[in-house]
């Protein structure tokens, strides 16, 4: 699989010789693999890595997902989630009671839900207190469940309606039941590109900040990256170099996820080069390049309702080991054009790891493994 001579004649060989011996990939190697003709290759190198961390085994959650609000301030070009107001055409608003009511129902259908996700818009006026309310009662609903919400982006709106530091708007969530971030927000670190697609979100610094300043506290966190759109191999390359140089620092990001940007329903439209059936091979790369350049990052998720649910099994052999998890309801890539289904059973998920050659292995939000006792409770 990893022919020496074929890997010198694509120009691979200082890279396919620190893979194999775990020394670290530098910006170079990762714009050398992005521009590597031959994708399979690039996706051995990946997968001998995946391998080297976590065997056959392939992870998923049983976990739902909510999203309180799509209302917010920051107007993202790219963004068909979104609406300005409440009284907006396709704005929704939920109250704690409509989130327990979901997660009451989500119960009632799955086994367990071993993670909830909480993520919403930057509202104008909603304030911390709420959300530390809405932490506040669905601990209390299920004390024992781990709670991932919020974003940085989120966090520094908070910080800013309340006119506080977010470092401590991070210490009042975490009081309320606050036990792990999910990462999104961070779009492409670069300043002229996000000038572009996102002028009024948080900017990278302040992403990268809170995200270690949630590390400093306890709080495990994702990371992302949206791409696919404008940015070039170069701001790729330096979004994950970033990462990694913040992990270096804090040492809490658990797994990253790499967004693939839908255009469908969006107000940035992309030049011809960038749309068309080559997509899937291009988030096949990316996936797999991530994984080379991402080593102090233990997973990296084939996120399937932005791939599909049949270009995500096909990640798993290019340096993915986790598939995300149940979902049962997702609203921001469904509204931006996803055709993926609404959620996913525990057998439609294991089934798809068997089928796909690996090994399911059930987790919870944390990447902890469930034993099957803990699993069937």
């Amino acid at each position: 699989m990893l022919d020496s001579a074929y890997y010198a004649a694509l120009g691979l060989s200082s890279i396919r010789e620190k893979v194999l011996s775990g020394q670290r990939l530098d910006p170079e190697d990762g714009l050398t693999l992005f521009h590597c003709p031959d994708c399979t290759a690039v996706g051995a190198l990946a997968m001998h890595d995946r391998c080297r961390r976590h065997g056959q085994q392939a992870f998923y959650v049983v976990n739902r997902q909510i999203n309180y609000t799509n209302v917010c301030v920051n107007g993202c070009t790219f963004c068909a989630f979104r609406r300005d107001r409440e009284d907006e055409a396709g704005a929704f608003v939920l109250s704690i009671d409509d989130i327990l009511s979901r997660l009451r129902q989500a119960e009632a259908t799955c086994r367990h839900l071993d993670e909830v996700h909480i993520v919403g818009g930057c509202h104008p006026s909603r304030r911390l207190a709420w959300f530390e309310d809405m932490l506040t009662a669905v601990r209390a609903w299920r004390p024992d469940i781990a709670l991932k919400a919020f974003t940085p982006v989120e966090i520094a709106h908070f910080a800013a309606l309340e006119g506080i530091s977010t470092l401590d708007v991070l210490k009042r969530l975490q009081k309320a039941g606050l036990v792990m971030m999910p990462g999104g927000g961070a779009e492409i670190f670069d300043a002229t590109l996000r000038r572009q697609i996102c002028p009024a979100k948080a900017d990278a610094d302040t992403w990268l900040r809170i995200s270690g300043e949630a590390h400093s506290l306890g709080i495990v966190t994702n990371c992302t990256m949206l791409f696919g759109h404008l940015e070039t191999f170069e701001q790729r390359v330096d979004h994950l170099c970033r990462l990694r140089e913040q992990q270096d620092k804090s040492g809490g990001f658990t797994c990253f996820i790499p967004l693939p940007f839908l255009t469908e329903n969006s107000r940035l439209k992309l030049p011809e080069d960038k749309i068309g059936p080559q997509r899937g091979l291009d988030q096949l790369r990316t996936i797999a390049v991530a994984r080379l350049l991402l080593d102090n990052i233990p997973h990296i998720k084939a996120y399937w309702v932005m791939l599909g649910q049949k270009l995500a099994p096909t990640a798993l052999w290019y340096g993915a080991d986790d598939l995300d998890g149940t979902i049962i309801e997702e609203r921001i890539g469904h509204m931006a054009g996803a055709g993926s289904a609404q959620g996913m059973t525990i057998a439609d998920l294991e089934h798809v790891i068997r089928a796909s050659g690996f090994t399911p292995v059930r987790r919870n939000a944390t990447f902890s493994k469930l034993n099957p006792a803990e699993a069937l409770q």
